[in-house]
């Protein structure tokens, strides 16, 4: 078997091919694959449940497993993905910019793909029909290497992708499976022929790809998201908020991990929002304040900084919307933050004093996710401040470059005075 330079040296060669790929075939592919994953649901259900025992034997927490469960619901998911994608507007070649510099010189701005991509993701093998179909439909060529625990799964998955693509007449390398984790650190010395790296998983993971190679990386190490309750906040609303956002998928990096509460609310929402806890069996852990109102676990300075990916929450009892913004600032990791208040100066401050990619008013940070904002999926979120932030979906897997067409023009012209420019807008 060829090694992983001599692997992605292909694919690089392909992702040129995959440039020349019109619109209408690219949306083809994307059908064919969506076809072929409904067909062949019984060959990943079976390596699903492989993957599943092996788990159980592993003793892995409920969170991974839950994460690396593919069942009917995550295929059917996957393929409305895929069909949402085809309809989307082509992301190639849109000219953002078009301007004359001088008569029979014009400059233009175009998007176009990235190139390579390569991917390191979790234990989600959902993750890998997301990040393969959005680098399909932008014309990128993605190198995947998922998670250990999800082998068999994945593998399934990236086999029934690659033949309908190839079959629509899309380059053999539009999609590239690595599955020993020692290939890792040969990928991260690829980069020549790797352009961008999007490491999912946790934050030692993550600071590891970033210090070990010079291919630029997008991504998030952490999602240590929070919740502000206001003290205008209807108690109710911010309730059924903070249990959206800790619960309705606790293993995700946009769930909440810190509950911030006004002290002037925090007497009327903190008991309910408790019973409202225990019975999904959330553990709170709370600052001194809060364990005068409630009974619960004790919070560290630790705790405020912690992305739990589990049923636990750290809580902590503010003065004042500064110092939530302050909290937040220092302690997150610029992922997904909300506030819950019936004020809109104060939602509107939070909103502008935030800096994180997402910033929510009366609404769970759960909504942080590419298929939700109708972006057709994500590879993953941002929270970095270049090229792309938030959830990437198809804008942030192209790049643009400047298109200049003349007619024997030269600098020399316009350096000694003979020709001018006269900049006009398109």
């Amino acid at each position: 078997m060829a090694g992983v330079y001599e692997i992605t040296k292909k694919v690089k060669a392909d992702s040129f091919q995959m440039s020349l790929l019109g619109g209408e075939i690219r949306n083809r592919a994307l059908e064919a694959i969506a076809d072929n994953l409904q067909k062949k649901k019984n060959r990943i259900f079976e390596a699903n449940r492989t993957d599943l025992d092996k788990a159980a034997e592993a003793g892995l927490p409920s969170p991974i497993v839950k994460r690396l469960k593919f069942d009917e619901q995550k295929l059917s998911d996957v393929i409305n993905g895929i069909r949402d994608l085809t309809g989307l507007a082509d992301p190639l070649w849109n000219k953002q910019l078009a301007r004359e510099l001088d008569s029979g010189l014009t400059l233009y701005r175009v998007t176009c793909p990235i190139g390579v991509i390569g991917v390191i993701f979790e234990s989600r093998p959902d993750a890998l029909v997301q990040i393969a179909s959005l680098c399909l439909k932008s014309g990128n060529c993605a190198i995947l290497k998922g998670g250990s625990e999800a082998a068999n799964t994945n593998k399934a998955l990236f086999e029934i992708i690659h033949e309908a693509g190839v079959n629509a007449g899309v380059p053999a390398g539009f999609l590239t499976l690595i599955e020993s984790r020692a290939e890792i650190d040969e990928l991260l010395k690829c980069h020549d022929t790797i352009d961008l790296l999007i490491p999912r998983g946790s934050n030692e993971f993550v600071q590891y790809i970033m210090s070990h190679s010079k291919i630029p990386v997008m991504g998030h190490a952490d999602g240590v998201c929070h919740v502000y309750v206001d003290e205008s906040a209807d108690i109710e609303k911010a309730v059924s908020i903070v249990v959206d956002a800790k619960t309705q998928y606790a293993a995700a990096c946009n769930a909440a991990e810190t509950l911030l509460v006004h002290k002037a609310a925090a007497a009327k929402l903190l008991p309910v929002l408790k019973k409202a806890l225990d019975e999904k069996a959330v553990v709170i852990r709370g600052c001194e304040e809060t364990q005068k109102i409630i009974t619960c676990e004790p919070a560290s300075e630790e705790d405020f900084g912690k992305e739990y990916l589990d049923f636990i929450i750290s809580v902590k009892v503010v003065d004042s919307l500064d110092e939530a913004i302050y909290h937040i600032n220092r302690y997150g990791s610029h992922h997904t933050d909300s506030i819950a208040t019936e004020d809109p100066d104060a939602a509107e401050k939070f909103m502008l004093l935030v800096d994180s990619a997402g910033v929510y008013h009366n609404c769970s940070t759960r909504f942080a996710d590419g298929y939700r904002y109708g972006l057709g999926a994500e590879v993953g979120i941002s929270t970095g401040k270049l090229h792309a932030r938030g959830p990437v979906g198809l804008e942030g897997l192209v790049t643009y470059k400047y298109k200049l067409y003349g007619n024997g023009h030269i600098v020399g012209d316009y350096a000694e005075g003979r020709k001018s420019f006269h900049f006009r807008d398109l």
